[in-house]
């Protein structure tokens, strides 16, 4: 039997939890009672390799909390398993939906999805509302003074810097409005079976990242220290506030507050130039003669390339879900530059094992380190996995952990020399470049 009370849908996506969240709370400072929804994509999950995925445990197991968090209060959270467009239709065929609220989300595939299921609501008289909540500032509020998106971060960041202030920082207090959410018997669960995915083994971080901030610009580029948040899980799927992540920077020592705004550098760049998720920014570098070896990007993605930070870095990934950002700098240069492997192949595996993937921060790394982005890495600089490995790793402490029979005759060659490599590459880009 259909409800009809009309109530508001709450619809999470990457914005995973109840406190200081501002689609969230304008929902619950409406006129209808609140339901908070979630829908487990099809169309993404069926494009994940993995039946253990990681991110399908982290969201399956955060989404418990949050039902838990929801029934405290006499309500709780439906979940549905569908095409977003299927999904919906069953949705509004149970409820008296006046108005959907939810958060901005700046991914091509995410604008696709929303602005068909926003027409498809609106076309039924209902509200469909978005706001900005996973970012300090979104696509046209920190332009150059002509208006067009920067394409240097320097200047972007001073902009950014020069604008924020205690508004932009400021929490949303939802916790106030509770009692406004709607009542009912706990809703019906679906088990990660159902969907077809087995429970990921891969430890996931913590929320705690404040002990790290003062410290960071000393300890950030050691892979073998505790020296960096881990918290790009978090801010990926919204389990923590970036308004919270950044007032606690600006309150310490700020190199890490730089790194949030890379991050929004990048996602405005994808919003700006959505080609650029599967072409070169600078066309030039479309023209780049890959050597795509697939037996040699086995070895990459394995570990056994006989470079020993790329293979720890890509040990780690495979095992972890993580890896250092300095070691993905590196990891990226070897694949893309020393054996001219085309970037989007490394973004592409990139995507399959990050916990913190986000397509903006990925695509535009990657093309950092390929020289073909916005703000990018000159391609002639290539980095030295050799000399790298002695400043950065030089007691072997990272190695040795990833990389146990380095050292021994079961440790391969590398895969090419560091000289060799590095004059090969600069030939064919300036082939490319030159053009």
């Amino acid at each position: 039997m259909a409800n009809k009370t009309s109530i508001t849908l709450f619809w999470f996506r990457r914005d995973l939890r109840l406190h200081d969240n501002a689609g969230f709370y304008h929902a619950l400072k409406g006129p209808n009672p609140v339901l908070c929804l979630f829908i487990f994509d099809r169309d993404i999950l069926n494009g994940l390799e993995d039946k253990d995925d990681a991110r399908v445990t982290f969201i399956y197991n955060t989404l418990h909390k949050l039902k838990d968090e929801l029934e405290k209060h006499n309500s709780s959270l439906l979940i549905k398993y569908d095409k977003p467009e299927q999904a919906w239709k069953e949705i509004l065929a149970g409820y008296e939906v006046a108005a959907v609220y939810t958060n901005h989300d700046y991914e091509p595939y995410a604008k696709k999805r929303d602005g068909e299921i926003g027409n498809m609501l609106k076309s039924k008289g209902i509200e469909f509302k978005t706001f900005k909540d996973q970012i300090i500032f979104e696509r046209d509020e920190v332009v150059k003074d002509d208006g067009k998106p920067y394409t240097v971060f320097t200047p972007y960041k001073k902009k950014w810097m020069k604008k924020v202030n205690d508004f932009y920082l400021k929490a949303y207090p939802t916790e106030k409005y509770f009692k406004n959410l709607y009542k009912t018997d706990p809703l019906k669960w679906i088990e990660l079976g159902e969907m077809g995915f087995t429970e990921s083994q891969i430890q996931f971080p913590e929320t705690e990242y404040e002990h790290i901030i003062d410290d960071y610009a000393a300890n950030r580029n050691f892979p073998a220290k505790k020296g960096t948040s881990h918290i790009g899980l978090h801010l990926r799927f919204g389990t923590i506030s970036i308004r919270d992540a950044a007032r606690n920077s600006f309150e310490r020592e700020q190199t890490w507050l730089g790194e949030l705004i890379w991050r929004e550098f990048y996602m405005m760049s994808l919003d700006h130039f959505p080609e650029t998720e599967k072409h070169a920014y600078r066309p030039a570098y479309d023209r780049i003669k890959w050597r795509n070896n697939e037996k040699e990007f086995e070895a990459w993605c394995q570990g056994k390339t006989g470079h020993p930070l790329v293979d720890a870095g890509m040990r780690e990934l495979n095992a972890t879900g993580f890896m250092h950002n300095r070691v993905r700098m590196v990891t990226a240069s070897l694949l893309i530059k020393h054996l001219l492997i085309d970037w989007r192949w490394g973004e592409r595996y990139f995507a399959r094992k990050l916990l913190d993937y986000e397509a903006s921060t990925n695509v535009g790394s990657w093309q950092w380190v390929a020289g073909s982005g916005t703000d990018v890495m000159p391609y002639f600089r290539i980095f030295n996995p050799e000399s790298q490995l002695t400043k950065f790793d030089p007691k072997l402490e990272y190695v040795k952990k990833w990389v146990p029979e380095y050292g021994t005759d079961q440790y391969p060659e590398p895969i090419i020399d560091n000289k060799a490599g590095k004059e090969r590459a600069l030939k064919v880009y300036r082939a490319a470049v030159a053009k």
